[in-house]
């Protein structure tokens, strides 16, 4: 009499595989989701930061930075509000004095939970120094934003 050779994979096995496979996406899911809201916080201040310069620039020579298109005594800072499909960029405090706020605003949908309708400010003081702030948990807040 001859015995058949088994073959395949028995069914605790594959239950044993499936287990493990479930265990590590539980860990991996929720890191790879609050990656994805660290790196479009990231995205947001390095946007406006892009428009650092021209800020500078168009204050030294008197005028008022705006988004969008400039009227009298305005310049436009060289970037849309709708730039980003993260969000949307406003000038939301401005004085003669060389006080400014650029604001970039994350949508209510479309983004990471832990961003939406959230907001990433770059401010410049009186005495010609940005800083940033933001409304965003600690954790995926950009790293030189407080």
């Amino acid at each position: 009499m001859t015995r058949k050779q088994q073959a395949g994979f028995t069914l605790i096995e594959l239950m044993i595989v499936v287990a493990i496979i479930g265990i590590l996406a539980a860990i991996a899911i929720p890191q790879y989701q609050n990656y994805v809201a660290r790196s479009e916080a990231a995205s947001a201040l390095a946007t406006i930061r892009s428009v650092q310069t021209d800020a500078e620039d168009i204050m030294v020579r008197g005028l008022q930075p705006v988004v969008g298109a400039a009227g009298a005594n305005q310049r436009a800072l060289g970037i849309a509000a709708d730039a980003s499909d993260s969000g949307t960029i406003s000038v939301a405090n401005y004085d003669v004095t060389g006080i400014i706020d650029v604001v970039f605003t994350f949508d209510a949908a479309g983004v990471s939970p832990q961003v939406q309708s959230e907001n990433v400010t770059l401010s410049r003081t009186v005495d010609g120094v940005w800083s940033c702030t933001t409304s965003i948990a600690a954790e995926f807040a950009p790293g030189d934003c407080g």
